[in-house]
């Protein structure tokens, strides 16, 4: 072999190569790392010189790395709790499920003035002052056949005011309003929305019961709601229910009918005022008592607020 070709093959063990092969086959150097005969030799970076004609290098492949395994992304972390109250289960009350949500606006009602009305209620003091005016009181013909005048009776800080038409038979005996068989459907109703009895105000329109229960007429209804707006003013209830539609009409001051008020949250006084049917009516027609429940859990949502 040539001296030409003893330095290729010594280039080559430098740079790597495994094996070197002569293409006539009589000659076959094997040049293993650490192999070679000593002598200088050339920087890794200097180039090899052309191989002699005939003569083919084998150089094995680069060695490379193994990829590693794929590495599943990390979970994304959990997400903030929100700002508030924290729920936790069973801590939805029962009375939200399904509830609808808090319509618009409707009526806006400012009421007069007590100052410049003048008139003698705009200056009682007190829910037990009203209570006691109402007894004396001969402002209308039906004081003529009232047993009892039913002023009204709750918490007087309520955020919750419910107002109805006016007493009954029952409500006529005893002096206490909506005790009769409404009276006692409109206790599972507030029960339902977790709004005790003794935690809201109860009144009524009028103050005495209307001959058969009757609807009020125009000039009683006008003589006794000085009281209403006296107590509303005293117990600055958050919401005000209007049970029925003489009630929405006459705390509205609108001719409009029952099915017109309903679904909107109308305003008495900057006051919230929700308005649905009264419980007697239930009695009449059941059907009524879904809407109902609606209406009142409409009310609920805005004592929240």
């Amino acid at each position: 072999m040539s001296d030409k070709r003893k330095r290729y093959l010594r280039q080559q063990a430098e740079l790597g190569g495994k094996e070197v092969y002569l293409a006539d086959g009589k000659e076959k150097g094997n040049a293993k790392k650490g192999g070679a005969k000593s002598g200088r030799r050339k920087p890794a970076s200097a180039q090899p010189e052309e191989p002699a004609p005939g003569v083919t290098a084998k150089v094995a492949p680069s060695v490379t790395h193994p990829v590693p395994a794929e590495v599943p992304a990390a979970p994304p972390p959990p997400a903030p709790a929100a700002a508030g109250r924290v729920e936790t289960p069973g801590s939805t009350p029962k009375w939200m499920k399904d509830a609808p949500a808090v319509p618009g606006p409707g009526l806006r009602i400012v009421p007069p003035d007590p100052v410049l009305v003048g008139d003698e209620i705009a200056g009682l003091e007190s829910l037990e002052a009203v209570a006691t005016m109402i007894s004396q009181c001969r402002r209308c013909r039906l004081c003529e056949g009232r047993q009892h005048t039913v002023p009204g009776e709750g918490n007087p800080s309520a955020r919750l005011m419910c107002v109805g038409e006016g007493p009954g038979a029952t409500e006529d005996e005893t002096g206490r309003p909506f005790v009769g068989a409404a009276g006692q459907l409109l206790d599972q109703i507030l029960a339902a929305i977790e709004c005790p009895r003794e935690t809201v105000f109860i009144a009524n329109i009028v103050k005495c019961r209307p001959p058969q229960n009757r609807k009020p007429l125009p000039d009683e209804a006008t003589a006794c709601l000085a009281y209403l707006q006296r107590q509303i003013a005293l117990v600055r209830p958050k919401v005000l229910l209007a049970l029925g539609g003489t009630a929405a009409e006459w705390l509205l001051g609108s001719k409009k009918s029952l099915g017109e008020l309903r679904g909107q949250v109308h305003s008495y006084a900057g006051i919230p005022v929700v308005v649905t049917y009264h419980p007697a009516a239930l009695l009449r027609n059941p059907n009524w008592k879904r809407p109902t429940w609606d209406d009142v859990r409409i009310a609920r949502q805005l004592l929240e607020g």
